[in-house]
């Protein structure tokens, strides 16, 4: 018998486009190297409780105070999924339904303040996220916004300025957390800031989330009043989000959410976090995350080899910040380059970038998905050689096509995906 031509034959029956296209990402993932800092590759388990017919239950509300009859089985994975977050961070509450981190973010953010307050996070152009007050997102729409950034001399965070800010501004809340900061957060010296602001205190580790449960980063839960994340970074859950906070204060992040700004639940996406969260449980989930960070050590110390200049200098989590202004390259046309041989990262602005957003002076990179496939330091050391290689010059298409057949044998080594 031959193979079937697709590996979605129910969805190819109806629509064979979209079947196309989802036999063309299966070998995206497993023939390209993916260093986005962002992504990760879930498993099997994951991928198939997500795919699952709980997609078709609504199940407003919560266990046991629902809108809907039949949501039973709805109760079961959401609380499975509350209890195992609250096990894996050591936290009083943990609210699943965010359908993303922006939304849980906003959860978080309406649960204690009123529109026009202070808020004060980390500058979108120094590493924040947009929704740490970004004037082009809601956080800096609704909240009167301010920020901090890292210094020039080394791309950290300087702890008496942001304390000198605070101090300037009168925040009600002090957001902290990032998507391309490489270092770790000094927890304590923010929450003494917010203590002496009388500020809440909000930590978003949507990136280092799966290292903060294991020990691998410090952990904010007892220095933060709501901690915040997405469930598909790190976490190597299904894409969604998750708010947890302080006992007091988890009936108002809960009414804020539903009904505030949530309707109907994604059950199955919930119970897609379920089963990750037990997965995060596991020692040898624990084991992945050193080799994360090992992975990512390894593959900034090479590039560091190279000549390239890194922000701040080096990493403490998964991901890294390279400058390429010495290069002589700018970040689109080094994520072009690299694409073309294989290695998929993403162009991304660096403090002080003198570029728009939609060149940029970096690149990030980060290790999770290597890591995922079981990749080390070994083959860590080999893509800095890889990318050192294309960008010499980033329009030899002969090294390119060279370095795409040498991805591709190291791809077929670590498969993502049978």
């Amino acid at each position: 018998m031959s193979e079937p031509t697709t590996r979605y034959p129910a969805v190819a029956a109806v629509d064979p486009e979209v079947a196309a296209a989802l036999d063309a990402e299966r070998l995206r993932e497993n023939d390209s190297l993916v260093l986005i800092a962002s992504e990760n590759y879930c498993s099997e388990a994951v991928l198939q409780t997500q795919g699952s017919l709980l997609t078709n239950k609504y199940a407003e509300g919560y266990p046991g105070k629902r809108y809907y009859a039949g949501c039973e089985n709805a109760d079961t994975v959401e609380e499975l999924a509350r209890d195992r977050a609250r096990e894996l961070f050591g936290v009083d509450h943990a609210n699943v339904q965010p359908h993303s981190g922006s939304s849980a973010n906003m959860t978080a953010y309406l649960s204690v303040l009123k529109p026009g307050d202070k808020i004060l996070g980390m500058a979108l152009a120094h590493g924040g996220h947009l929704t740490h007050g970004s004037k082009v997102s809601f956080s800096g729409k609704i909240f009167s916004s301010f920020s901090y950034g890292v210094t020039r001399e080394n791309g950290t965070i300087d702890m008496d300025e942001v304390a000198r800010i605070a101090a300037i501004v009168k925040p009600r809340m002090i957001v902290t957390g990032a998507s391309a900061y490489p270092r770790f957060f000094d927890w304590q010296a923010f929450r003494d800031i917010a203590d002496e602001n009388k500020a809440y205190l909000m930590a978003d580790i949507a990136h280092i989330a799966g290292m903060v449960a294991t020990g691998h980063h410090p952990s904010p839960v007892p220095y933060a009043d709501f901690v915040t994340t997405t469930t598909h970074k790190t976490l190597r859950g299904p894409r969604g989000g998750m708010v947890m906070c302080k006992g007091e204060l988890a009936a108002a992040v809960d009414k804020i959410l539903f009904p505030g700004i949530q309707g109907g639940p994604l059950v199955h996406v919930i119970a897609a976090k379920a089963v990750a969260f037990k997965e995060a449980l596991s020692p040898a989930f624990k084991a992945y995350q050193g080799k994360v960070v090992a992975n990512a050590a390894a593959l900034a110390a090479r590039l560091v080899e190279h000549g390239f200049d890194l922000i701040s200098g080096g990493t403490d989590n998964h991901l890294m910040l390279v400058d390429l202004q010495n290069k002589g390259v700018t970040g689109a046309d080094a994520e072009t380059a690299l694409h073309a041989a294989g290695i998929t990262c993403n162009k991304n602005g660096i403090p002080f970038d003198p570029r728009p957003p939609m060149v940029t002076s970096g690149i990030r990179l980060g290790t999770p998905i290597m890591t995922t496939r079981g990749m080390g330091e070994t083959e860590a050391v080999q893509i800095a050689d890889w990318i050192d290689a294309v960008l010499r010059d980033p329009k030899d298409t002969a090294v390119q096509s060279r370095i795409r057949e040498e991805v591709r044998a190291l791809c077929a080594r670590f498969p993502a995906y049978a």
